[in-house]
């Protein structure tokens, strides 16, 4: 299993960006995946999760009615689409696959907002 994320960058407060997770090795259409971030001195954190069919997401209150979490089964691929950010969205994102009991993660992408 693998996953590729894509997509962080520098963008200013309220703008927008659209984070990429290219997942390999599993069965996109039926397992579960999620998007958690990590802020400097922060614990990691679930952003938000999507079912393997699509039908049912996740979001933690903070990016409620900003963030859209969706998934393409075809092409294997999460998207974390991100809007109105401000400075509390900084962090490293990482896109994450449970698979039979198993967290696996992509590499993180990092997320600056400027002020």
């Amino acid at each position: 299993v693998q996953l590729q994320a894509s997509g962080g960058g520098l963008v200013q407060a309220g703008g927008s960006l659209r984070l990429s997770c290219k997942a390999s090795g599993i069965n996109a259409a039926i397992t579960p995946m999620g998007w958690y971030r990590q802020a400097p001195g922060k614990q990691r954190e679930l952003v938000a999760s999507i079912t393997g069919g699509g039908g049912s997401t996740y979001y933690t209150d903070s990016v409620k009615g900003r963030f859209t979490i969706s998934k393409d089964n075809i092409r294997r691929t999460l998207y974390l689409q991100m809007n109105s950010l401000n400075a509390e969205d900084t962090a490293v994102y990482y896109c994450n696959a449970p698979l039979r009991g198993t967290d696996f993660w992509g590499q993180g992408t990092l997320v600056t907002v400027s002020s």
